[in-house]
This record gives structure tokens, C-alpha cells and sequence, in this order.
């Protein structure tokens, strides 16, 4: 990804912090600025605990859709802004990645180590404070989503990144993630939790490194699924595109709900629905 893109999606994302009618809960837990977005009091438990990290230069609600329909299904959502999210300071529209992106052999579990030592922080903390840490909220079945730099983010915590692991996590959603560095170690076999990968004909740079063959999926270890959205770029995981979102809910839920609660991952998710060019599934 350009230095250009990059900077273009940094100020898209932070447009992406818009309210909505379901404005998420604001907290501050263990030294972090948090979106919680919690079940209605009605929504039967359990509900597994999702941690969601955002893309470069992104904000904690820069994909709202997804975390709104995510706890309406019963999950009890966080996401943190992380040090180089823009609805933080803005200055860090200006900032460069901490390596080139387009230099992945560059990055190394320094790389950025920040963002896990916040989940790690976050996960520890919320399970200790009695609002969070007792049911319905169920800390046997913790679950990570991210975006771009966040799928890197969540794909070095599950394993790719041996010294990031973390025996919590045990599911990974990674949307449109930045993977080139671990391609570069060859240490996608160190995932040991159920992965999906979401990406999009037109993710042009990130999808070549998810699908083709011996690339990221082909080097995750099983159970993984990839979904390969048709015509979608790269903001197709946020607020700023909907044309999406209905079937990209649709396929994370039956993920997460497979991973996380145990069902059947759903026949008719196995197979590509109309706007979506592939369904991987492989267990």
C-alpha cells in the first residue's frame, strides 16, 4: 500500500467516526479510550467477548455497522484507540507507519507492539471489573476482529507472531488484513484458533496476498474460511461503504457463531452468495 493510500484511507476512517442512533457506550479502562457496544439487557447469554481493532490511522468506531449487529446477536463488543488512531489526535494523519508497508520483510513483532500490548491490557482489565467480568459476559470464548492494520494487529496476537500469542483468544476474524509481514517470517502456521479472512476483488493491496495460491490462507493452519467479496476495496469493512454490509454481518456471524457458540457453520454461507466471488472453507 502507497504512502498516498495510505494517507487517503487515514482520513476516510477518521470521516468514519460519525454518531449514529445507536451511540456505543464510551469508557475508560486500563488507560485506553474504549467503544463498547454491550447487548440489550434481554439478549440471551452467553455473550462471547469481542475485541475490535481498527486500520491505520482509524478510529474505534470507523465500522459501526458491523459492531451494532454484532451485539444484537450477543456480543458484548470493545474497541480501543489505539495510539495512532486519528479521532485521537489528528496529527497522526501525518504520522508514517512505524516500517514501510511496502517493505513487510521490515516488520517483526517490535513492529507495532503497541496494539497488542492494548488488547492484551484491555482483555485483562475488563475481565477484572465487575461490570464485564461475571455473565452473562463469557470470558471462556474471547474472539478478535480487525481491519487492515488491525487484522495484522489480531492475526500476530492468535499466533502469527509467536511472541504476541495470546491463550485467550480463540477465534480471529481478520478483515482485509494487512498479512504481507507474516508471509515474509512464514509464521501463519502458528495460528491455532479458527480464522476467517474477508477480502475483495477490487482489495487490490491486500487480496493477491490473501488468495492466491501458497499465499495467507493457503499458510494458516485449519479451521479457516475466506470470503471474497466481489468488486469490494478495501473500505468495504467500514462505515463509508454499504453496499456490503448485509452480507458481510451475514458471513462474520456465522463465523464467529461457529467458533465462538458452538453451531454448525451455516450450509448456506458454505457456498458464495450473489456479490461475492469465493467461499473457502476449510476444517
Amino acid at each position: 500500500m502507497s504512502r498516498v493510500l495510505a494517507l487517503l484511507l487515514s482520513g476516510l476512517l477518521a470521516l468514519a467516526a460519525l454518531p449514529t442512533e445507536a451511540a456505543p457506550q464510551r469508557l475508560e479502562i486500563a488507560g485506553l479510550r474504549v467503544a463498547a457496544w454491550i447487548p440489550a439487557d434481554s439478549t440471551p447469554g452467553p455473550w462471547p467477548v469481542l475485541v475490535f481493532s481498527h486500520g491505520l490511522h482509524g478510529c474505534s468506531t470507523q465500522s459501526k455497522f458491523l459492531m451494532e449487529s454484532l451485539a444484537q446477536a450477543g456480543y458484548a463488543v470493545f474497541a480501543p484507540d489505539h495510539r495512532d488512531a486519528a479521532c485521537r489526535d489528528w496529527r497522526q494523519l501525518l504520522a508514517r507507519a512505524e516500517e514501510p508497508l511496502g517493505q513487510p520483510a521490515r516488520w517483526s513483532e517490535a513492529t507495532y507492539a503497541d496494539r497488542r500490548d492494548d488488547i492484551a491490557r484491555l482483555l485483562t482489565a475488563l475481565a477484572a471489573d465487575p461490570r464485564f467480568g461475571a455473565p452473562p459476559f463469557d470470558w471462556q470464548h474471547v474472539g478478535l476482529v480487525g481491519h487492515s492494520l488491525g487484522g495484522y494487529t489480531v492475526l500476530g496476537i492468535a499466533g502469527a507472531w509467536p511472541g504476541w500469542k495470546d491463550a485467550r483468544v480463540k477465534a480471529v476474524l481478520a478483515l482485509s488484513p494487512y498479512a504481507s509481514p507474516f508471509l515474509s517470517a512464514g509464521s501463519l502456521g502458528g495460528i491455532a484458533v479458527p480464522t476467517m479472512y474477508q477480502t475483495g476483488t477490487r482489495d487490490f493491496g491486500v487480496a493477491p496476498f490473501l488468495v492466491r495460491p501458497g499465499r495467507a490462507f493457503d499458510q494458516t493452519s485449519k479451521p479457516k474460511f475466506l470470503v471474497d467479496f466481489t468488486r469490494a476495496g478495501h473500505l468495504a469493512w467500514t462505515d463509508l461503504n454499504s453496499a456490503y454490509q448485509a452480507e458481510i454481518v451475514s458471513y462474520s456471524l456465522a463465523f464467529l457463531d461457529h467458533a465462538l457458540k458452538g453451531k454448525p457453520f451455516s450450509s448456506a454461507l458454505a457456498t458464495a452468495h450473489e456479490g461475492v466471488a469465493e467461499v473457502r472453507v476449510a476444517e
